[in-house]
């Protein structure tokens, strides 16, 4: 039997709320098959730890991290805690060291789903990010000069390298090319004349292998409004760090909020663990109420299923989703509800169960 080894942190806020039920589910899945099981080592990182240690995970982490086959991470962020603290010193510092440089998110909106948006159908969300991870604007390159005095200057530099985009960028079009779908490539080389001017180089030379791909190419600010506009005009995407970042929350906005955005931090030649989390961040104002909404949480597993390779499971969970989403019986407070997060996760275990004897 398969055994998949999993780093948990569950983090600050609502994290340990919303992992416990991503949890659930796994486990209920390797319960229902028989051919793979789940074994959760959980680690107690995040800004409570930062607090008492000032550290946000511990010294040689990155190194007893490197054991397990994946991370489950719940949510990183605190009141008193920096922002950029929270961020670099632990979430950022595995997908580097890890080199985590596929970020992975589905932009898909779900039967039952809410929308902001008129007259859009189901069909017409259905988008895959991939965002580059580890360089880019978020490479932390940089100096400030003259610090607390009037002259003071602060330089950020995005790192491109060819490495970088190039892998990226193949990575999408191995995609698009396995799934038949166009890619877009969204950048800003009207404006960054050197980054920009660079990633779109190498998006038309590795495109000169794969022929049979329809491309389109969009400056960020122009892909920001056909998104809002025209959303079924994008099917695989790929972009940079920053611009990935930014878009996917949009993303997000328009295909149910952020209770149902989940993501991956992929090391697709699995030399390093790679690690699955909701987007939603921690959500201080709501933690211990019950209040969260676990389905991203539980979508993110749905990935980790699919990179472990059980694709069927992978694609009933999100089913199982659609499935709550529609009859509209359990659902949390954002989603119009007043059931409790583990009431959900209770639900769709229900549903596993129920499914599953019906095949």
């Amino acid at each position: 039997m398969l055994k998949h080894k999993i780093a948990v942190i569950a983090g600050d806020g609502i994290g340990p709320e919303v992992i416990n039920e991503g949890i659930k589910v796994l486990n209920e899945a390797a319960r229902l098959d028989k051919g793979f099981e789940f074994g959760f080592t959980y680690f107690p990182w995040g800004c409570e730890y930062y607090k008492e240690t000032g550290r946000m995970m511990a010294e040689d982490g990155i190194d007893q991290l490197k054991k397990f086959d994946a991370i489950f991470l719940g949510a990183v962020g605190a009141p008193g805690v920096p922002d950029h603290i929270s961020l670099w010193d632990l979430l950022l510092i595995i997908r580097k060291s890890f080199d985590q440089y596929i970020n992975l998110r589905p932009v898909k909106l779900l039967n039952g789903a809410p929308t902001p948006l008129k007259d859009v159908a189901v069909q017409d969300v259905d988008m895959v990010f991939v965002r580059e991870n580890t360089e880019g604007e978020y490479a932390g390159s940089g100096s400030w000069l003259f610090k607390g005095k009037p002259n003071e200057v602060v330089i950020q530099n995005g790192v491109f390298s060819r490495k970088g985009c190039e892998r990226v960028i193949r990575y999408a079009y191995e995609l698009a090319k396995a799934q038949n779908k166009t890619l877009t490539s969204i950048s800003k080389a009207n404006a960054l004349n050197y980054s920009m001017v660079f990633w779109d180089q190498i998006f038309e030379e590795v495109g000169r292998d794969y022929p049979e791909v329809k491309t389109y190419s969009y400056l960020v600010d122009a892909a920001s409004m056909f998104m809002i506009k025209d959303p079924k005009r994008f099917e695989i995407v790929v972009t940079s760090n920053l611009f990935g970042d930014i878009l996917t929350d949009l993303g997000a906005a328009i295909a149910g909020g952020m209770g149902l955005a989940a993501g991956a931090n992929l090391n697709p030649e699995r030399t390093f663990p790679s690690m699955f989390e909701p987007i939603h961040g921690s959500a201080p104002d709501i933690a211990g109420s019950g209040k969260a909404n676990p389905l991203a949480t539980v979508w993110s597993a749905s990935q980790m299923l699919e990179f472990f390779g059980h694709n069927k499971w992978s694609e009933r969970i999100i089913g199982y989703i659609e499935k709550i989403l529609t009859e509209k019986k359990v659902l949390t407070p954002d989603l119009g509800g007043s059931a409790t997060t583990s009431q959900v996760g209770d639900e769709i275990v229900r549903i596993m169960q129920s499914e599953f004897a019906a095949e």
